[in-house]
């Protein structure tokens, strides 16, 4: 069984940093993609960047060159630098390989 643990999110004033990271445990295939989704209030969860195992990234436009993704075999962090109030969501870290696995969510609210 998999289970992805995340952390880091929070409060802070525009402009601000955040880093989230997140934990995958069980049984993962080698071969697989790990990233972050966020979901605001009233809107659809969004991909906001993601790594495949082999190192290739991709991010959504409004969080190029603010945020970088990054990861260390089964863990996969996000640091996001000059937040944004609309970068306000519920962050959810997903690992898939043909099968999607996600977290349990965490908050990250920018506001002053």
């Amino acid at each position: 069984q998999v289970q992805l643990v995340e952390s880091g999110g929070g409060l802070v004033q525009p402009g601000g940093s955040l880093r989230l990271s997140c934990a995958a445990s069980g049984t993962i295939l080698s071969i697989n993609t790990m990233g972050w989704y966020r979901q605001a209030p009233g809107k659809e969860r969004e991909l906001v960047a993601r790594m495949a195992s082999g190192g290739s990234a991709n991010y959504a436009d409004s969080v190029k060159g603010r945020f970088t993704i990054s990861r260390d075999k089964n863990t996969v962090y996000l640091q996001m630098n000059k937040l944004k109030p609309e970068d306000t969501a519920v962050y959810y870290c997903n690992l898939n390989y043909g099968l999607d696995y996600w977290g349990q969510g965490t908050q990250v609210t920018v506001s002053s």
